[in-house]
């Protein structure tokens, strides 16, 4: 069998890969307004997520999502499988938030507040203290092999490693308690799926923030690819004012460069050396931007420096700049009829949940019925067995009194108290007897009332079927 070998084909002129070949990004550092406001919102959520683990409340975890008892505790709030319905209500405000902030201001969560945005300025910075400012780290990626560059990379990845680690450590103390967790690191008896997800999610934040980085929010995010249909010519974009800004080319900062056919730009490429996704805003607006205003705070400072009015790039509306919309125009058409309903309704719905919480009941009831036969009793009398699940889902300890309703004369014929100890459930065993004649043949609706001995608001009404054989 002859084998025939299979030579690459050269692309030529006028062909395009099947495939971009990556370009390393090198974001130069940058001061500014929205600078600030990039790093305020890193040193908050990093604080958020790194201290809330740590903190304690009832002499527990005051954030814990305990997966082997299916208990929740939010501070005060224990959560249950049946509170299951929070979740989902959680997951709607998230979108409908999503839905408000793109139509608003377009991407500015990825630009601010995006896990990924947020872990890839962590690990760049860490990189420009290690390896330098952007220059440096292009001219060390650039050069060969030395004992200086192999020092430097591996203190970087060391450090990431450190951190990476330590991320998916916090993440996994969010459903071990973590003070347990770090005796079980301590002593290298971690279980086998704390030890999975630890460096499962240790590995994603290193591979994702230390090296995918711009890729994840260019071809793996689905955000970037629906967003267009959530922007509008009223939604606040990072936007490059082309009439304003063309002609570009370099000038001489006391020449008038008006007299000479070129516009505001002064084409020092301050813009693309500061993006973290490498895009050229002059360009347009492009799905790969996240708006996270960089490029507004590097040009800013050019135009500064060159004496001209700041805003050249700024945060603004197709509308805007179309029609030549002062401010106050501006922000008019951006909170318009779609915005208002959007708010409006997050706002429903976050104050329904809001009063739900606050009026939370503290007690939650099952009842099974036994599947036995009833039993007829030598005075003629009907029992049913049941079962009650009774939830205390507060951090206190209950006496709760059982009583059933439904049927004349009917009565629980064992005992009718039960305590329950903080945020546990009890299975409680009733017997129900009818007197001979007190209801019809087959099935009768009666209710089980679950009451606190010392608190009588806190009361449940349970719904159950009692039957009466032929």
């Amino acid at each position: 069998m002859k084998i025939i070998p299979i030579v690459p084909v050269p692309i030529t002129e006028g062909e395009m890969a099947l495939f971009e070949e990556r370009r390393k990004i090198y974001p130069r550092s940058q001061k500014g307004w929205f600078t600030s406001w990039r790093w305020t919102l890193v040193f908050f959520t990093q604080a958020l997520f790194y201290g809330t683990a740590w903190l304690t409340w009832n002499d527990r975890q005051a954030v814990l999502f305990d997966l082997v008892t299916r208990k929740f505790y939010i501070f005060g709030l224990v959560l249950w499988p049946q509170d299951f319905i929070y979740l989902a209500v959680l997951l709607v405000i998230s979108a409908l938030s999503l839905f408000l902030f793109t139509a608003v201001a377009g991407r500015v969560f990825c630009g601010y507040a995006c896990p990924q945005t947020v872990y890839t300025e962590i690990f760049m910075w860490i990189e420009k203290k290690i390896e330098g400012e952007r220059n440096a780290r292009i001219a060390m990626d650039a050069a060969p092999m030395s004992l200086h560059k192999l020092s430097r990379k591996c203190a970087k990845h060391a450090a990431w490693l450190v951190l990476a680690l330590w991320t998916g450590f916090t993440f996994v103390g969010y459903f071990t308690p973590i003070k347990q967790l770090a005796g079980e690191v301590w002593s290298f008896s971690l279980g086998p799926w704390e030890t999975f997800w630890l460096l499962f999610y240790g590995f994603a934040t290193y591979g994702n923030a230390g090296f995918m980085r711009e890729q994840v929010c260019k071809y793996m995010c689905p955000y970037a690819r629906f967003q267009s249909a959530m922007f509008d010519k009223d939604t606040l974009i990072v936007t490059y004012d082309t009439e304003r800004g063309e002609t570009r080319g370099s000038r001489n900062k006391k020449v008038d460069f008006k007299a000479q056919g070129l516009g505001a730009c002064v084409d020092c490429g301050i813009c693309v050396q500061v993006c973290p996704t490498g895009i050229d805003i002059r360009n347009g607006l492009q799905y790969e931007c996240i708006a996270c205003g960089l490029c507004i705070d590097g040009c800013n400072q050019v135009m500064d420096k060159m004496g001209y009015e700041p805003g050249l790039i700024r945060y603004t509306t197709e509308h805007a700049l179309e029609q030549k919309l002062d401010s106050k125009a501006m922000w008019r058409r951006v909170f318009r009829m779609r915005t208002l309903v959007y708010s409006g309704v997050l706002g429903l719905i976050i104050l329904a949940v809001a009063l739900s919480l606050a009026y939370h009941m503290p007690l939650k009831v099952d009842v099974l019925r036994d599947r036995g036969m009833p039993k007829i009793t030598e005075t003629g009398a009907i029992e049913n067995v049941y079962r009650l699940q009774i939830m205390n889902t507060q951090e206190v300890g209950r006496t709760f009194k059982v009583s059933v309703k439904g049927i004349a004369g009917a009565e629980i014929v064992n005992a009718t108290v039960v305590s329950v100890n903080s945020a546990s459930a009890v299975a409680f065993p009733v017997r129900v007897r009818v007197p001979a004649g007190s209801a019809e043949i087959g099935s009768t609706r009666i209710s089980f009332v679950v009451e606190d001995i010392n608190a009588p608001e806190v009361a449940v009404n349970e719904k159950a079927a009692f039957l009466v054989p032929r």
